[in-house]
């Protein structure tokens, strides 16, 4: 267990939160929620003891063990994969690092045979046997081979990096696990991993996510953060969300019957007892609904974008042909000898367990990249936009944000570019605010803004949900769903692909596997040979 007390935390004249009363119970996973800039990452960065509150404390209990997603990727660089996995329990490493330098004395005595022997009891009690294997298995589980166990750090790529710290993070079944973001980079195969070890996890965890489809699955309570104060509920992402739309609901109507609002919320009740993913989630669940008031929920403060895309009819059902393409990324072909054609109005997701492939093949569509071979060819009036993983170079320019997204209007009344700009939420002196200076939720609300003035037929997108908060992925994910025209995407985010994509292009071995179903089937056969449960 791990509670907070009177915690208030506060820079300058700003207060994040304020006496807040806490606490997260073993068997639980907790996932924080907020708007960007409200202090999830904050929260936990004091829950871990690494920077301190305005005041009040954080009370762990003597003799729990802490584990914390490290978030510097280089930290580790001297060390091998392994060896950074098993200093993830820093105990255990310490007698193993002591016990090992006593046998390699050259004056080996009996005062060292003693200490040896309290340092094997300690080892054996904290199930060191076990934990070169365990740590293994850890690393292949999120799709580090055996053959890289042994690899220093440094010359491994920033996402296996992200994957040496996650599985530091787990290993050894810490009493209080926290996780930040935790699966930024993963590939859809390490996410799915990590969603079934912290189902089956049994100690208290408190995570922070923008991924709508994890923390639907792994969370047993919302933490949300809203009105400078932290109230946990009951349930995960979904359910919060639906109970804080029916709580706004029953006080916009507060002359409702009450009879019709119990309706509602019996009807809500059994939709959602009847949509657990997971059986101690189920439990918890049944018994607050019993005694659910709605009241208790407090409407969302939180804002979301508008997000329209309204594309010029196209007179021609061919969309894009593609014929013998190949490309190389790092070094290496990623794939060869492709081909394909798309017609009006398809909808398809780019998978690969390499990012580099996929983001190569969305590049030469974007026009940002030239192929090894091949051609591509565009229908003649198909009117295009391209999103680009890496974009920070369009925003390295001494321009407030009004007259950055000029420069891509047709229209250039500051009035008509303002309400672009007004619709991704920067409205007032936020519109005068450098382009150098945006973060990278703000750099990519401005390129979505730059797609709704192009008025695309075709969208071409690489990782669009990169660095949003979950209001603009909902806004984003709800346009698209709308949106009429033809859809080339990659993303790691498992329900936006889930709920867009009617057709999946999937990079493997140097090939490109055209699979004519949807995501979500892909998905299920995927889970299948990957012998995970259901992610229903």
């Amino acid at each position: 267990m791990i509670a907070t007390e009177n915690l208030t935390l506060s820079y300058g004249k700003r207060t994040l939160f304020e006496d807040v009363n806490l606490k997260f119970t073993p068997g639980h996973c907790y996932g924080v929620i907020g708007a960007n800039g409200a202090g999830k990452s904050t929260l936990l960065k004091i829950l871990s003891g690494e920077i301190d509150s305005t005041s009040g404390k954080v009370v762990v209990p003597q003799g729990l063990r802490m584990s914390v997603l490290k978030q510097d990727h280089f930290a580790y660089n001297d060390d091998d994969a392994l060896t950074a996995v098993l200093k993830g329990h820093e105990r255990l490493y310490r007698v193993m690092t002591e016990k090992d330098e006593i046998y390699q004395k050259p004056d080996f005595g009996d005062e060292d045979g003693v200490r040896a022997a309290e340092l094997e009891t300690e080892f054996a009690d904290l199930n060191g046997w076990e934990a070169e294997s365990q740590a293994g298995e850890l690393l292949c589980g999120l799709g580090i081979p055996v053959d890289r166990h042994r690899t220093l750090i440094k010359d491994l790529d920033d996402s296996d990096r992200v994957r040496v710290l996650l599985a530091q993070a787990v290993f050894g079944e810490p009493d209080i696990l926290l996780l930040d973001e935790p699966t930024n980079h993963l590939d859809v195969d390490s996410i799915l991993w990590l969603e079934e070890f912290l189902i089956g996890f049994q100690s208290t965890v408190v995570v922070v996510s923008h991924d709508r489809h994890f923390l639907n699955r792994v969370c047993t309570h919302t933490a949300d953060i809203d009105f400078k104060k932290i109230q946990v509920y009951t349930g995960n992402y979904d359910f919060w969300k639906a109970a804080s739309e029916l709580a706004l609901k029953h006080r916009r109507a507060s002359e409702a019957k009450a009879e019709e609002k119990a309706k509602e919320l019996k009807e809500f009740i059994r939709r959602f007892s009847a949509n657990a993913s997971k059986s101690k989630q189920a439990t918890a669940r049944k018994k607050m609904l019993g005694k659910l008031n709605v009241e208790q929920f407090n409407p969302s403060n939180r804002k979301y974008p508008h997000v329209v895309f309204s594309p010029e009819k196209l007179h021609s059902k061919g969309v894009l042909e593609i014929d013998g393409l190949a490309a190389s990324a790092g070094g290496e072909k990623v794939f060869e000898d492709f081909r394909l054609m798309v017609t009006q109005g398809e909808r398809i997701a780019v998978v690969s367990q390499n990012s580099l492939a996929t983001t190569a093949l969305l590049e030469i569509l974007g026009e940002a990249q030239e192929p090894d071979a091949g051609e591509v060819r565009w229908g003649s009036t198909v009117k295009r936009a391209y999103l680009p993983k890496d974009h920070g170079h369009l925003f390295e320019v001494d321009l407030n944000l009004i007259d950055w997204l000029r420069q891509y209007s047709h229209d250039k009344e500051e009035g008509f570019v303002r309400g672009f700009l007004g619709r991704m939420l920067f409205t007032g002196e936020e519109t005068l605010k450098k382009a150098n200076v945006l973060s990278g939720g703000e750099k990519v609300r401005c390129m979505i803004s730059r797609m709704m003035l192009r008025e695309p037929q075709c969208m071409v997108l690489d990782g669009p949900t990169n660095h949003l908060d979950l209001e603009s992925i909902t806004s984003l994910n709800n346009a698209l769903m709308k949106y009429q025209g033809t859809l080339i995407f990659a993303s790691h985010d498992v329900e936006f692909v889930e709920s867009l994509a009617d057709r999946v292009l999937e990079i493997k071995d140097g090939k490109v596997i055209d699979h004519q179903f949807g995501y979500k089937e892909y998905l299920r056969r995927h889970v299948e040979e990957l012998g995970l449960a259901s992610i229903a």
